[in-house]
């Protein structure tokens, strides 16, 4: 599994990153499914939400290259533009560690990847 820390979202997708779903996909099923009972230990909780964050933001950048390729109007940039300002919302606010946090950064990883995967079916895929 590739970590990033890119907590300023300085990381542009242009950089080859690879996006290292599996892995990712399996914590955000994880991180979703736990409930108010799991115990999550706030260093494990920061850990987990800084990992998904930095994940999200090269997905992001993902989707912002494959959004570039299609005209300004066309429906499915426009619903990925959408995904992409929540996704900003969302990800510049502090990390807490908490549960709530984790959960938040794991359901925001998930929309991206599912709007990369809406993208891949109107927009071929670069070489990379």
């Amino acid at each position: 599994m590739t970590v990033v820390y890119d907590p300023d979202g300085r990381l542009d997708a242009e950089l080859g990153l690879p996006l290292d779903r599996d892995p990712h996909m399996r914590l955000v099923r994880a991180a979703i499914s736990w409930t108010s009972s799991t115990t999550l230990q706030p260093r494990d909780g920061d850990q987990i939400a800084l990992q998904l964050t930095g994940h999200a933001r090269v997905v992001a950048a993902e989707v912002r290259r494959r959004c570039a390729d299609l005209p300004s109007d066309a429906e499915p940039r426009v619903l990925a533009e959408a995904v992409l300002e929540e996704a900003d919302r969302r990800l510049a606010q502090p990390r807490l560690g908490t549960l709530r946090c984790v959960q938040m950064r794991a359901r925001q990883v998930r929309a991206l990847y599912e709007r990369l995967d809406r993208l891949d079916k109107v927009t071929p895929v670069r070489a990379q």
